[in-house]
């Protein structure tokens, strides 16, 4: 048996002892306990994530650190709620019966983080698996060192290895878990893997929640707020060096406010990004080619480019790419770092097919008035909608975070974190239900009762 064999045997062995005892003392105390290990380690997770990305700690503790104090504060808040059996109206043929709706947990739970943030997307649906009673085995990227490690020691620390476990490695630990019987899998990247996780859980039946990503596209109408469009899209798309899942990926933008617009957005990228002290590295030298490849295929078909580039920093400063068009590379791959093609449109029609010929993106963004915001959203499916501003769907602790298609499956957060990582099980008790008066033989009595009662349940 291999460890990982062996170490998901144990997580297993523990279920039904956990069913019994895991209650809501005990999943608020693992929560303060996580609560405590984050904050005890504040200075380490910004040192962590500097050495793998170069990230401004003021970056570190809003995208990294908050949003997992929050998911933690706000599930010790309503846990109790979340937890009640919740009552079930019987319905005509069932009066004479109770029922309820029971959380329970589904068991043993794989969490497949991301390398883009490695913090924060490893420990959020972490504490919805404690929240909902699982355990969980942890798998966070290869490809953030120092920020794995430290989740690895962290976690050591703090809790049983048949709890919560951290097992660090490349694709092959990954596929190696994949082939484990886990009761729910949580996986956070690309919808290229999402697919080969997807492949992997259909052979053990897991359930699962897939946070993919896509190209999610921005609408400037033309009676959008310029300047407070261009400071909500310049943050949205360059923060972590636009290697985020739910960053505006490209903007469709009114003819009638194109000019004014681009000269907004560079004013914002003076203004925020000066320099470059607030601007995160490209995680590694592949990414930092892929994404340049991107933009010279768009200069070579004509395209605009403003931005500067230096491979051996890793970093690719805020480009604004005007010009683009439908054959650019760039208009076909999710770019995912700091670059923001802008589309000039005439036809609102026009901008929603493309949208609609496109998969689904995980979030769309629009900003203008209510009209506006209401045909698009009528128009169009997506994870979520931002109106007026970006990201922050992403981080409302009361709205589901998820994607619908090739951007995701399932929900997170909160609530919806809660609900992923367990079963509603009904729970149906007979107090005084009539239904023995229709049971076999089959006398002309009970026909007489039968035909009556489809009668009344048909009108």
């Amino acid at each position: 048996m291999t460890d990982i064999e062996n170490l998901f045997a144990r997580h297993k062995t523990c279920v039904a002892h956990r069913r019994v005892h895991f209650d809501l003392a005990a999943r608020r105390d693992t929560l303060r306990r996580l609560k405590h290990a984050v904050h005890t380690r504040e200075d380490a997770i910004i040192a962590a994530l500097a050495a793998d990305f170069g990230k401004h700690p003021a970056e570190v503790r809003l995208t990294e650190i908050l949003p997992v104090y929050q998911e933690i504060n706000h599930a010790l808040r309503h846990l109790s709620r979340w937890m009640r059996p919740k009552r079930v109206m019987p319905g005509l043929t069932m009066i004479g019966t109770s029922a309820r709706l029971r959380p329970t947990p589904k068991g043993v739970a794989l969490v497949i983080a991301p390398w883009n943030f490695p913090f924060n997307l490893a420990l959020g649906p972490l504490v919805s698996a404690l929240a909902a009673g699982c355990s969980a085995i942890v798998k966070p990227s290869e490809m953030t060192p120092a920020t794995s490690t430290l989740i690895a020691e962290m976690i050591a620390d703090n809790f049983d290895p048949e709890l919560v476990a951290v097992v660090q490695g490349g694709p092959d630990v990954a596929n190696a878990l994949l082939a484990q019987p886990f009761d729910h899998i949580f996986f956070t990247g690309s919808p290229a893997v999402g697919k080969i996780v997807m492949a992997a859980a259909a052979k053990t039946l897991a359930s699962v929640t897939l946070e993919l990503g896509g190209k999610s596209p921005v609408i400037v109408g033309p009676d959008a707020d310029i300047a407070k469009a261009a400071k909500w899209i310049v943050w949205g798309r360059f923060f972590n060096a636009g290697q985020t899942c739910v960053a505006p990926d490209h903007a469709y933008v009114h003819a009638d406010v194109h000019d004014e617009f681009v000269a907004a957005l560079y004013a914002q990228i003076a203004k925020m990004y000066a320099g470059n002290a607030a601007l995160a590295k490209i995680i590694n030298a592949r990414h930092w080619d892929r994404i340049t490849a991107l933009i010279e295929d768009a200069k070579a078909k004509g395209a605009t480019v403003i931005g500067d580039t230096d491979r051996e920093s890793r970093r690719i400063m805020p480009t604004i790419v005007t010009g683009a068009a439908p054959d650019m590379e760039i208009m076909k791959e999710e770019i995912f770092g700091p670059v923001l093609p802008i589309l000039s449109y005439d036809d609102l029609d026009s901008v929603l097919g493309q949208i609609n010929d496109a998969p689904h993106p995980l979030a769309l963004y629009v900003f203008g008035g209510k009209s506006l915001a209401d045909q698009v959203t009528a128009a169009t499916t997506s994870g979520s909608v931002g109106v007026n501003l970006t990201i922050l769907p992403f981080i409302h602790p009361n709205l589901p975070f998820g994607g619908i298609g090739n951007s995701g499956m399932g929900a997170a957060h909160g609530k919806h974190g809660f609900d992923a990582f367990s079963h509603m099980r009904p729970l149906l008790r007979n107090r005084f239900i009539p239904l023995p008066l229709i049971f076999p033989p089959y006398t002309a009595t009970v026909e007489k009762l039968v035909k009556f009662v489809v009668r009344f349940v048909r009108r």
